[in-house]
């Protein structure tokens, strides 16, 4: 397969879900009072925030494959499927690593929880871009803390050890 084909195939697909985001299932199903007074904290805003970058993604795949001159092949000898058990471990690691944040969730608090975890995954698809990643790893959760408990007064639940202000 080419990456020309797979850029068509994905954004089809893509734009796809999106026109049914935003033409069925939210209308559908994601409610919200009509007394909401800031329209960002509507239960209606962050969906069709979402379903409209879905779509910018679905028509940006397809304007890249037709506008692109090239048609390469998708795998190379980096991207070459791994031989062996390594994706089946691989995927088991993933696995356990859920079940720990679910395990943490409760004792260590949603940000450090998400911190380990986002660690942890970067480093299990051993990501090229190391020091990055820990940085994205620490700040991306305090930031979303910052702006879900003092800007929206939403609780994030906290655990038993650190409490965050």
């Amino acid at each position: 397969m080419s990456q020309k084909s797979l850029h068509v195939r994905l954004g089809i697909v893509v734009s796809l879900l999106a026109l049914f985001l935003v033409s069925y299932a939210i209308p559908s199903f994601v409610f919200s009072p009509s007394n909401v007074g800031n329209i960002i904290l509507s239960p209606l805003f962050w969906p069709y925030v979402l379903a409209g970058l879905t779509g910018i993604v679905g028509l940006s795949l397809l304007a890249n494959a037709f506008l692109s001159a090239e048609d390469t092949p998708f795998e190379d000898e980096e991207t070459a499927q791994a031989d062996g058990s390594a994706p089946w471990l691989r995927l088991g690691a993933l696995a356990l690593i859920m079940v720990l944040v679910m395990v943490a969730l409760p004792r260590l608090g949603m940000v450090w929880t998400a911190m380990l975890a986002f660690a942890a995954c970067a480093f299990l698809f051993r990501t090229r871009h190391p020091i990055a990643a820990l940085v994205c790893a620490v700040i991306i959760p305090l930031l979303l803390y910052a702006f879900f408990a003092h800007v929206a007064g939403v609780a994030i639940p906290q655990g038993d050890f650190v409490r965050l202000p």
